[in-house]
């Protein structure tokens, strides 16, 4: 394996250059590349190179368009991190509300063992993930303003406390390992059932990541997909083998699991700002067409429809 070797600005240009890269303005690329980093800006390059090539651009690529799609990415990633993190506390508002009036306040109720599933197959689940949430409590709980202040004031700490500690992952296994019946009161307010609620807070969990350590989102694909939603059919999402080739573990996965959990408004603005970056980086980038761009996000052609469904 040979090892990688340090490369100066011009020859990161010269290296681009030599792929088939237009770069237009030297100086103004110099500047672009030493504040955001080539490894980076380069990561959005195959959406610009040769079928079968990835290190040759298409015929007349310029670098404008590949920093173009790299400020797209940053763009709708901000907004789509913001929503995340709406719903992120409403789950935790609504989980915590409903856990503290069925088990009580003080960690040793609500996290005693007996109140989550008794299934025989989640029984290492129940004690791996409670497992997790005391450790949280140890490491964190002295170092939040609010967890420190009931620790040190009341000697426990409530659950509406607690979930501003715990990560959206460990409150989606956390919800995974409830018992029935307080999936449902959790899952009621979405009018979701609760096997998928669990899928979406999966998957919420996992584009909350991406988002928060800023790695590409435009064409993130996740392992577990979403079922089969109304939006899906009403947009008529073309299929391949039956199933539906878009909104399914995209980032349109993403967009229909937020139509369900955002409120209206909140959900048409976000929609919007999308719409707006869309139609930014199409009156910047003409080696690619927008359907192209669309299809490699999984949006279907008419995504913005979506804005107009119940």
């Amino acid at each position: 394996m040979t090892n990688k070797t340090f490369r100066t600005l011009d020859e990161q240009i010269d290296i681009l250059r030599s792929k088939g890269l237009v770069i237009k303005d030297d100086e103004k690329t110099r500047q672009i590349l030493f504040r955001e980093n080539y490894f980076f800006i380069s990561g959005y390059r195959h959406l610009f190179t040769i079928k079968g090539n990835k290190d040759i651009y298409l015929e007349g690529t310029t670098f404008e368009e590949l920093y173009a799609t790299f400020v797209f990415d940053r763009r709708i990633r901000n907004t789509f991190f913001k929503n995340i993190l709406i719903v992120e506390n409403n789950i935790k508002s609504i989980m915590s509300y409903q856990l503290s009036k069925k088990y009580g306040v003080k960690e040793k109720e609500y996290l005693e063992p007996s109140n989550f599933s008794s299934d025989i197959m989640q029984i290492r689940q129940v004690h791996d993930v409670l497992r997790k949430v005391k450790r949280q409590i140890r490491i964190n709980g002295s170092k939040h303003t609010a967890t420190y202040h009931y620790i040190n004031n009341y000697g426990y700490i409530p659950l509406w406390i607690l979930v501003k500690v715990l990560s959206f992952g460990i409150m989606s296994e956390f919800f995974d390992i409830l018992k029935y019946e307080d999936k449902e009161e959790i899952a009621k307010p979405y009018g979701i059932d609760i096997s998928t609620m669990a899928v979406y807070l999966a998957l919420l969990s996992n584009f909350r990541n991406v988002c928060a350590h800023e790695d590409i989102l435009y064409d993130h694909r996740t392992q577990r997909v979403i079922p089969d939603t109304i939006y899906h059919e009403s947009l008529n999402i073309p299929k391949d083998l039956d199933e539906y080739i878009f909104g399914k573990n995209d980032l349109f996965s993403l967009v229909i699991i937020l139509k369900q959990m955002l409120s209206k408004e909140e959900f048409n603005e976000m929609i919007d700002e999308i719409n707006h970056e869309v139609e930014l980086l199409d009156e910047k980038v003409d080696v690619v067409p927008l359907e192209s761009i669309l299809n490699r996000i999984g949006f279907p052609g008419n995504w913005y429809k979506i804005k107009e469904l119940d």
